[in-house]
């Protein structure tokens, strides 16, 4: 009988020691493995360094910290749980696995989201049982946030979370076979940020062996260069009347600094904008923009899934009542300010009879930061020897109009419906069967590399989850997208990127 048959606390020799972790729901669970050093005193702002060996029996059962951040600001708060856990060795990552003892199991990695000041592994809504019950060991990371994670300083090197990221999966690859993983069948999947953060990581030389596949949710390519990058760093600087150097933010303690943090980047979102934090294109990690780098095929061989969710803006702009305060001439002025032809605003309109200024507005933010590019490396990936797969969310949640908003995916992906922190965005009643398909398309990816439609040809096919029972479309509002080849071309609006 193995230990996950008797309910015995599992046990897994890793390179820097033995860890012990809990059998939940008929899996191993181990939670909160440092994977590099506490990145305080002297590492705040340096790259990740290797965890300190340790002797005896580490207890893995609790999650482990998570990196300093505010929660999210109100009414977001309610509908986005992000739990915090105090410490400092936030560079952790958790492991599920159907067993330990298993031979060469699939493995997803999944990087969070949250806009680079948000989140972490420990939120609910990321449970892995599904993923190992189904025969995929499921970790889960944690890296640096914000200014620490992100901050662009003369004095340190740039994109530490990213390094932090990179680190994480050379533990996978060092480390996952201990627990039943095969480091060759690698899927790095992450959300929003998180999406965004990958699609760096593919782009970056020193991530070469440590994936397979990838799976982009509503994140597309992008980086700023570093002077663009810097601006952030410099006001959080000025307003601690510091010098914005990694030397002067290493001595404000982490209250403080999260602090002016949140003073400088809160008010905005991902789609209306403001001071936010973002890779940049450091010549060292990233030594060319992700976008071009990709579409010249950097990471060709890497079999991509990616997609984005109807609706997403309706979680930015509904609950603060953004939508409703948007009037026919700042729709206008928004165009003009991201240089949409008036022809694509036209097609958006006619699509869309009975919607606002606001919704309109919104369906073309989305569209510009997130459809539109993601479907443009499709195109570019073609004829790739990787092949390319896109997707489509539409289920529309009844919890207060949101539609098919941002994240709404997660819990169908992790299969964690019944969960009270999902039941905040989805209501009690989203359909299983929808997360029965979508978490079992995810599994087949990681997998095989087929998550169960056609892969992406001229044909432009996509698997579409939602509002009714899946469903592959071919080019799906194929007039909308047409709408946006001034962009392709740089005619019209490189300022919008």
């Amino acid at each position: 009988m193995s230990d996950i048959e008797a309910g015995t606390p599992p046990r897994v020799l890793t390179v820097h020691g033995t860890v012990r972790g809990a059998v939940e729901r008929g899996v191993a669970v181990f939670r909160g493995i440092p994977y590099a050093a506490p990145p305080v005193g002297a590492g705040r702002f340096r790259a990740p360094a290797p965890p300190e060996p340790w002797t005896g029996v580490r207890e893995t059962v609790a999650y482990g910290p998570t990196a300093p951040k505010r929660p999210y600001a109100p009414p977001l708060d309610r509908l986005l749980p992000d739990p915090a856990v105090p410490g400092e060795g936030w560079l952790n990552l958790n492991v599920w696995t159907p067993s330990p003892g298993a031979a060469r199991l699939p493995v997803l990695v999944w990087i969070h989201g949250g806009s680079l000041v948000h989140g972490s592994s420990a939120v609910p809504v990321y449970d892995g049982s599904a993923f190992a019950r189904d025969g995929v060991v499921l970790v889960s990371v944690n890296y640096r946030l914000g200014v620490e994670g992100f901050g662009v300083f003369p004095d340190a090197p740039a994109n530490r979370g990213l390094l932090d990221q990179l680190a994480a999966l050379e533990w996978v690859r060092d480390n996952i076979a201990a627990f039943g993983g095969d480091p060759d069948r690698v899927t790095v999947a992450g959300e929003s940020a998180g999406a965004v953060c990958i699609a760096a990581l593919l782009a970056a030389p020193r991530s070469a062996g440590l994936l397979r596949r990838a799976v982009l949710q509503s994140g597309a390519p992008a980086a700023l260069p570093p002077d663009a990058g810097r601006g952030t760093t410099e006001l959080i600087a000025k307003r601690l009347g510091v010098p914005a150097t990694a030397a002067a933010l290493a001595a404000v303690g982490p209250e403080a600094l999260l602090t002016a943090q949140t003073e400088v980047t809160g008010g905005g979102n991902p789609l209306t904008g403001r001071n936010s934090f973002q890779a940049v294109v450091d010549g060292a990690l990233l030594p060319h923009d992700p976008v071009a780098a990709l579409h010249a095929g950097a990471s060709a061989g890497i079999d991509l899934l990616m997609g984005a969710n109807t609706e997403e803006y309706r979680l930015w702009f509904v609950p603060g009542g953004l939508t409703e305060r948007i009037s026919g001439l700042r729709l206008r002025l928004a165009q003009l300010k991201f240089g949409v032809p008036n022809a694509t605003a036209r097609t958006y309109r006619a699509n869309r009879p009975d919607a606002t200024p606001g919704e309109i507005l919104g369906a073309l933010a989305t569209d510009l930061l997130l459809r539109v590019p993601l479907n443009r490396l499709a195109d570019a990936r073609t004829h790739a020897p990787g092949s390319t797969y896109v997707y489509e969310f539409g289920w529309p949640t009844p919890v207060q109009r949101l539609g098919a908003c941002h994240a709404l995916e997660l819990g169908f992906v992790f299969d964690t419906l019944g969960h009270p922190d999902t039941m905040a965005l989805t209501g009690p009643d989203a359909p299983q069967e929808l997360a029965d398909a979508m978490h079992r398309a995810w599994v087949d990816f990681a997998t095989h590399g087929d998550p169960g439609w056609p892969s992406w040809d001229a044909r432009r096919p996509v698997g579409v989850f939602g509002p009714g029972a899946p469903e592959v479309v071919s080019a799906p509002r194929d007039d909308e997208l047409h709408g946006w080849e001034p962009y392709r071309t740089g005619q019209k609006g490189a300022k919008g990127r």
